[in-house]
């Protein structure tokens, strides 16, 4: 299983929001096997047409939507904390999308299925305005330097592609290490007309949310954690 399928430059020159950074990843032989095996099980192909969220998953219940899942710890507890909501999880880089489906198949999970495509296109092609009951968003790429900040992930025209594809009350959930980050999160998302903040700035860490090893050696460090609760009107 290759990493550069996602590299057509000509591709990428036309795309004005991805969702992703390209980077190379080796996938070790366990996550390649569950790759091949896991994909036709818990995969969603792409395919420019709408999806039938309660097909995809064997039954009606909440549909939340998160995009770049890292190597999948996070939303593998998430799911199983919350076995009554349905997480479609979206990521590009091999080694993520292979640990994940490899948790899947040792921890038995049935509420999550995974996408490996960019997420700007399968939100514009493959979600129907409306379908969402929440959306995730944990530590994506801070492109810390002043002057790649334009290429953060949370701009006002990918909320507003968010927004459309959720529900009346659904919500809005990030999380991020870099306080500059979080407050163009909090600016980005405030602005938007059909968004509700549901603290005064932050919020609380929700307690669905588990602490990463990565979070916890922080917050000893004294670094912090921004979390953004937000719903649609």
């Amino acid at each position: 299983m290759s990493d550069d399928v996602y590299t057509n430059p000509e591709d990428l020159k036309l795309r004005p929001i991805r969702s992703f950074v390209l980077r190379q990843g080796h996938l070790s032989a366990a996550q390649e096997r569950a790759i091949e095996a896991g994909m036709p099980k818990w995969g969603v192909p792409y395919q420019p047409v709408f999806l039938d969220l309660n097909m995809v998953f064997g039954r009606p219940a909440p549909k939340v939507l998160e995009i770049g899942f890292g190597m999948g710890g996070a939303t593998a507890d998430i799911a199983q904390v919350m076995p009554e909501v349905d997480f479609l999880g979206i990521e590009v880089h091999g080694p993520g999308v292979g640990n994940m489906l490899k948790l899947i198949a040792e921890r038995g999970i049935q509420n999550i299925r995974v996408m490996r495509h960019d997420a700007v296109e399968v939100v514009d092609n493959m979600l129907a305005d409306g379908c969402l009951d929440g959306f995730h968003l944990f530590f994506p790429d801070p492109w810390h330097k002043k002057r790649h900040n334009k290429r953060r992930l949370v701009q006002p025209a990918f909320v507003e592609r968010i927004v459309r594809k959720l529900k009346s009350g659904a919500y809005i959930h990030m999380a991020t290490d870099w306080e500059d980050y979080a407050n163009q999160m909090l600016e980005v998302l405030t602005a938007n007309p059909d968004l509700i903040n549901t603290a005064e700035s932050f919020a609380e860490k929700p307690a669905y949310r588990p602490q990463t090893k990565f979070e916890h050696r922080g917050l000893k460090l004294g670094h912090g954690v921004w979390d953004l609760v937000f719903r649609r009107r």
